[in-house]
């Protein structure tokens, strides 16, 4: 339930463990699923996708203050195409399984 793909500064791993799910639960308001389809159908807000990544940087491994650096650089003020796709997923990779970046490129092309 992990994936991983190259941002900022590098390859990075992302895993929204079931702490994390819950903490993205709180910060949204909603549960997982109504999240997951807010972010799938594009009603999401900013603050989603800089969250789940934050998150899945975390549940991956990533210190707190590593991650928070790592989104306060290159997530936020960023163009949405570059973060829209990448929290799009980390939250496919929880919901199905591992990925990597070729693997949901793949996905993505069939």
């Amino acid at each position: 339930m992990k994936h991983v793909a190259y941002f900022g500064d590098g390859e990075h791993s992302f895993a929204l463990t079931d702490t994390m799910i819950r903490e993205l639960e709180h910060k949204a308001g909603v549960g997982i699923g109504l999240f997951y389809q807010r972010v799938v159908a594009m009603q999401f807000f900013v603050t989603d996708l800089v969250e789940t990544i934050r998150l899945g940087l975390i549940g991956a491994g990533t210190s707190p203050s590593d991650a928070q650096r790592l989104v306060d650089t290159y997530a936020t003020d960023r163009p949405l195409a570059e973060t829209v796709p990448l929290a799009l997923d980390i939250l496919i990779a929880r919901w199905g399984g591992e990925t990597t970046a070729d693997e949901a490129q793949d996905d993505a092309d069939v």
